[in-house]
């Protein structure tokens, strides 16, 4: 991999000065607002849907819902152990950031040192979007939409190749679709014993929010009305 980046007449290296010379010819400011929607932003937006996502379903209150907020949590979860499992990939492969063996980059974001391959930011915005959309469909594919837009922007940035985000995309995808089921089995009973707590069950389900609704807006197959079930917001 790193060999294949020392040459300038690969794709992946064209493609990579085609996405950052644009940030050669854009205003400063507007470099600036990259390098922080870059950074933290989309991540953050994420982390807000997923919080958007949660209040929805406790506020609903619906006969799975324990099973809903349960996708959820995994879904960050899923972006913690993604980046545990690049530790090792990135130290295996040893590929230089692309400033380092291409003249004529503009880098956005100095001190960029580490090995470059897998994004850990991109494997962290797509393991957080598939999570997502495991819980719920509607919100997930807004997420993936901002996941895509986040791995344009570090090549935008000049810190990661083409191939070091597809790489990160696919790792947070694998983590967060492989380990989905194994996820559901353990974290299913953890949020309906917490949902059947007094104190700490409003994390699961609202106030005055009794088991049996009416399904209408249920985040799991078999929980919703005929009405609604061509909308199914969870893949199982």
């Amino acid at each position: 991999m790193a060999g294949l980046a020392e040459s300038g007449s690969n794709p992946d290296v064209d493609l990579l000065y085609d996405i950052n010379g644009l940030a050669k010819d854009a205003p400063p400011w507007f470099d600036r607002v990259m390098e922080f929607v870059g950074e933290y932003g989309l991540l953050l937006a994420i982390v807000l849907l997923v919080l958007w996502c949660w209040w929805s379903v406790r506020r609903r209150g619906e006969e799975d819902a324990a099973s809903s907020v349960a996708a959820l949590v995994w879904a960050p979860l899923a972006a913690g152990i993604a980046v545990l499992v690049n530790v090792p990939i990135r130290g295996f492969v040893e590929r230089p950031r692309p400033f380092l063996d291409h003249q004529g980059l503009e880098v956005l974001v100095a001190g960029k040192n580490d090995y470059s391959f897998v994004s850990d930011h991109a494997t962290i915005v797509m393991a957080m979007a598939v999570g997502l959309f495991v819980a719920n469909r509607k919100f997930g594919l807004v997420a993936l939409v901002l996941a895509v837009f986040g791995g344009f922007i570090r090549v935008y940035m000049g810190v990661h190749y083409p191939t070091d985000v597809v790489g990160g995309f696919a790792l947070g995808t694998a983590v967060a679709l492989l380990l989905s089921p194994v996820a559901m089995a353990l974290l299913t009973p953890v949020t309906r014993a917490v949902e059947r707590s007094p104190r700490v069950g409003w994390l699961v389900r609202g106030r005055g929010r009794g088991v049996g609704g009416d399904g209408a807006d249920a985040m799991v197959p078999g929980a919703r009305s005929e009405r609604a079930a061509s909308e199914r917001d969870l893949a199982a």
